[in-house]
């Protein structure tokens, strides 16, 4: 078959979650000979399969899959961690004459891949557990206050509640002394290098059929064990609702459950709302994407269409 030229554009196949992005993979593979770098925040973690949707054992055979079972729970990965390794494979998969195929949903990795980084300081481990010590005692309501005076313009587009950008945001003006908003657009000189990417993105045409859908699944999740997931995790000990993997969707919601906050039907309530509403913050990201080619995800030959999408852009097979 002939080959992508070594500066093609990356394809992508995006989309909010329950939008039919595995299926569509898969469809994919099974005629070009793809790998598969997953872009996606929840699926790095070890031992986190029901909740993330991570793809099968069956599905992982069936063709090669980077990024997936890459942290333990305790850890943390960045935006500038995600385009460091998607950059490495990118080059990796082109030179053993194979296509990379980036899937998923996480729109901050897309963005610091397409556009490089903001000139932020990195993580702090010594700052943030000061932090989650302040909001454990005033709430994260209090800490958004605080960044309402330092920083409004972060401030106003973060809800009271949202802990971990209150959290970063304040880590930043607490490093650099300057607000989040002053520095963003700042680009990293090593990062200036914007990368092309051919985005083929599952929309729904009607958001109710989504929010149906994102409900069957998240019941099924349950139904395969989700509960008892979660269970396990948090019976470790040494895990905790304010790591970035226990606030995952679904996650934070029964880990709340099991700490006797809330009951089961109110966690599996509150557990699909918060998945509804990660797929509306996918879709105003994606609605700023210029270029995308759009599908509808909810008609029954979705993945088709993708396939068909991606026969203009990709080598005959």
């Amino acid at each position: 078959m002939n080959t992508l030229a070594p500066d093609a554009p990356v394809l992508c196949l995006t989309g909010p979650t329950a939008a039919g992005k595995s299926a569509a993979t898969l469809a994919i593979a099974a005629r070009w000979p793809v790998e598969i770098i997953n872009v996606d925040s929840a699926t790095i973690y070890r031992r986190m399969d029901i909740g993330t949707a991570k793809p099968s054992a069956a599905e992982r055979a069936a063709v090669p899959q980077h990024l997936l079972d890459i942290l333990d729970p305790l850890q943390s990965y960045s935006a500038a961690e995600f385009r460091q390794d998607a950059l490495r494979l990118i080059a990796d998969i082109r030179a053993r004459g194979r296509i990379p195929l980036l899937a998923g949903g996480t729109m901050l990795y897309y963005k610091a891949l397409r556009d490089g980084l903001d000139d932020l300081p990195q993580a702090d481990a010594a700052v943030r557990a000061e932090l989650d010590a302040r909001a454990a005692r005033e709430g994260w309501p209090a800490l958004h206050a605080e960044l309402a005076r330092i920083d409004p313009v972060t401030a106003a587009r973060l809800a009271p509640n949202d802990s971990q950008r209150i959290q970063r945001a304040l880590e930043i003006h607490r490093l650099s002394g300057h607000p989040m908003s002053a520095l963003l657009g700042q680009a990293r000189a090593e990062d200036a290098q914007a990368i092309a990417l051919h985005a083929i993105s599952l929309e729904p045409d009607d958001r109710l059929a989504l929010h149906a859908r994102i409900a069957q699944r998240f019941d099924a999740m349950l139904a395969a064990g989700l509960a008892d997931e979660v269970r396990r995790l948090r019976a470790r000990g040494d895990l905790h609702p304010g790591l970035p993997s226990v606030r995952c969707v679904g996650y934070r919601q029964l880990w709340a459950w099991l700490d006797g906050e809330v009951d089961a039907e109110t966690a599996r309530e509150q557990g699909i709302a918060a998945t509804r509403q990660l797929a509306k913050r996918q879709l105003t990201w994606l609605r700023a994407w210029p270029g995308r080619d759009v599908i509808d995800c909810m008609a029954p030959e979705a993945a088709a269409r993708v396939v068909d999408r991606c026969a203009a852009f990709l080598p005959s097979a």
